[in-house]
């Protein structure tokens, strides 16, 4: 942990070197397993066999030592003990373990499961109109986390939206087909949300055509904004957009599309350029049983989901008949 992952306002948690972070090691777990596939791509098979040994040691860790019950614990103090679990008086649950259970796939599928429920049911808070980082806020605790207790139960870090946090969330509601939760999350966020009436408007009191960085969950001032025009969470909703709900990946010169689209829509048109080369993409979403996806490249049924991007300066079809994903089917 350190004096803080993600979190810098947990800076007393692991200051002495010996705390650590649950979040931190589903991150590291997806790092090394990238750096893996680096290392193949460069030939060198030892380092990516060291990175993916590695990477399965952490999962096999965080499913023998994180679990607690019905959510990811969030940390571990240096002296052992534990932040983030139901035994917690503060801090019993906080979002970013959970999400990153499910957006990293690591450790046993029904826990993962249970813990992006667990979110839905403690810090999606629909009455406030927002998606906690964590609950209850830091108080009165003997637990010292660092200078996120300075804040006010409620604010920013402390119990608040942290909006980079809350797309984590509906980003993992995406990726388990949670179509539902994700749109919920999505329109919880959406700054327009919170600025298309007098009233809104008034509650929010930043400007609504940008994403805020957090938005205060305590009285008197539950659902004001704070740091707008912060490029690292519209950063994060437009991927949150793009691929999540969308369903627009790009993987090296692959193009993969697989919509999370809400009840209602049945479909939508998108243009894709790649370097010089126009991409017209034509999604259309069906229910019916016993059909599956098809994808037509330029008229042409293909045998794959996706495409390989060329840049030959032509204007290309795409055209994807989607079979709707039924919810938690993933």
């Amino acid at each position: 942990m350190g004096s803080c992952d993600w979190n810098d306002g947990m800076d007393k948690v692991g200051n002495e070197g010996k705390g650590e972070s649950v979040w931190l090691a589903f991150f590291l777990h997806e790092v090394l397993m990238q750096f893996s596939t680096l290392a193949l791509q460069k030939e060198d098979a030892v380092y990516a066999r060291h990175c993916e040994d590695q990477a399965k040691r952490i999962a096999g860790l965080i499913d023998k030592t994180a679990w607690d019950g019905a959510w990811y614990k969030r940390a571990y103090f240096d002296d052992g003990s534990v932040l983030g679990s139901a035994k917690n008086a503060e801090c019993q649950i906080d979002s970013i373990s959970q999400s990153w259970s499910v957006l990293t796939s690591i450790g046993d599928p029904a826990h993962r499961k249970q813990a992006i429920e667990s979110v839905y049911q403690r810090l999606v808070n629909k009455e406030k109109g927002i998606i906690q980082l964590l609950d209850p806020p830091f108080d009165q605790s003997v637990q010292n986390p660092g200078y996120i207790r300075g804040y006010v139960p409620g604010v920013r870090e402390n119990g608040g939206q942290y909006t980079h946090a809350a797309i984590w969330a509906g980003m993992a509601f995406a990726r388990l087909g949670e179509v539902d939760h994700a749109w919920e999350a999505f329109d919880i966020i959406n700054p327009i949300n919170h600025g298309n009436t007098p009233t809104s408007i008034q509650i929010y009191k930043v400007e609504p055509y940008v994403v805020a960085a957090d938005v205060y969950g305590v009285a008197p001032h539950i659902g004001r904004g704070g740091w707008t025009w912060y490029t690292g969470s519209a950063g994060w909703m437009y991927t949150f957009m793009m691929e999540s709900l969308l369903g627009i990946h790009r993987r090296n010169t692959e193009l993969h599309i697989s919509p999370c689209l809400r009840q209602g829509w049945n479909g939508y048109q998108l243009d894709y350029r790649y370097c010089d080369t126009n991409y017209h993409i034509d999604v259309t979403v069906h229910d019916e049983s016993g059909q599956v996806s098809k994808l037509y490249v330029d008229g042409a049924l293909s045998e794959k989901l996706y495409i390989d991007l060329v840049d030959d300066k032509q204007l290309h079809q795409l055209r994807l008949e989607f079979l709707r994903t039924p919810v938690g089917a993933n």
